[in-house]
């Protein structure tokens, strides 16, 4: 399996240079003093969350005239917005695919960027965009299942590297590993001596379980779905599961109580929001599961639903 390098992720910033910010590295004066802390608010995206760099990417290197016939996408939220604004940008049809059970607040933001939402039952996501595919005739772009998506993602690990040299630990968020994949890509070519930690919800453990394993092992639907880090439900693809088995130094779990402490320590100590998937990885710094040293926290997406948000700050 032809796995991405760095050359692609380095390509792949001069494509989404125009439409992805390149997001500060933040210096968190509240951490821990023996383990600095530099926080990455991918947050602060056009859409809120990091999807932004792989879409471009995706959307950039398709040939015009298959790009002018349009685009599917499924995801719970962040792809679907992110694919929708880039379908925008480029002036093109945008179908996408949501389930039933996604917030509000990303099915609204979805439509708001012009894309035909159609919504599914839990579990059905890739059923409905293949029919939508045959119908249309629209290009699929899957969240993280495929190379230029790794590559367009990883863009964030190379900021990290050029903003931050000498970092020694980097913890990112892994759902179905395209972030971790194209970040951990990154940083393994520029900051060899940097460990990366993958981290996910205790209640979506897969990726955890299936790296112990040496294979990738499946969990139900209904099993993922228990974790409020929506975003952070699905499982890691062969092509993802094969970059994580190559850059990733180890995975943390975490619990909800701990997701939702790092939401609020996130925006009453950085002054960010952040949806539960986007602060996971800072739940793993908070509850010191990771060794000392120059740490950078990824995070990931800020596109919580507002009564959500307004539960969890006020716990």
């Amino acid at each position: 399996m032809e796995l991405v390098t760095i050359d692609d992720i380095k390509a792949a910033a001069d494509r989404v240079r125009e439409f992805a910010v390149r997001t500060p590295l933040l210096p968190a004066g509240w951490a821990d003093p023996d383990r600095p802390l530099w926080i990455k608010p991918e947050s602060l995206q056009p859409i809120g969350a990091f999807k932004v760099r792989g879409a471009f990417n995706t959307l950039a290197r398709l040939d015009e005239p298959v790009r002018a016939r349009g685009v599917v996408a499924y995801s719970s939220g962040n792809h679907a917005q992110a694919v929708a604004y880039a379908a925008r940008a480029y002036g093109i049809p945008a179908y996408i695919v949501m389930p039933e059970d996604t917030p509000s607040v990303k099915i609204d933001a979805t439509r708001s960027y012009g894309a035909e939402v159609v919504l599914c039952p839990v579990g059905k996501r890739e059923e409905y965009a293949d029919d939508l595919v045959e119908k249309t005739g629209a290009v699929l772009v899957p969240p993280f299942d495929h190379p230029d998506v790794i590559a367009g993602q990883g863009t964030a690990g190379l900021e990290i590297a050029r903003d931050l040299p000498d970092v020694e630990i980097v913890l990112v968020p892994v759902s179905g590993g395209g972030l971790a994949s194209g970040v951990g890509t990154a940083i393994r070519a520029l900051c060899p001596d940097a460990r990366i930690y993958g981290v996910e919800p205790e209640l979506a453990a897969d990726a955890t379980e299936g790296l112990a394993a040496g294979h990738r092992v499946d969990w139900s639907v209904a099993d993922r779905n228990r974790t409020i880090a929506d975003g952070l439900r699905s499982q890691p693809s062969d092509l993802t599961f094969a970059h994580l088995r190559k850059v990733v130094d180890g995975m943390v779990t975490v619990t909800e109580d701990e997701i939702r402490e790092a939401m609020r320590v996130l925006a009453y100590k950085s002054h960010l929001v952040a949806e539960p998937s986007g602060a996971t990885a800072l739940a793993a710094y908070l509850k010191g599961a990771v060794p000392a040293g120059r740490t950078a926290v990824i995070v990931s997406g800020g596109n919580v639903n507002p009564q959500m948000l307004q539960e969890i700050l006020s716990a």
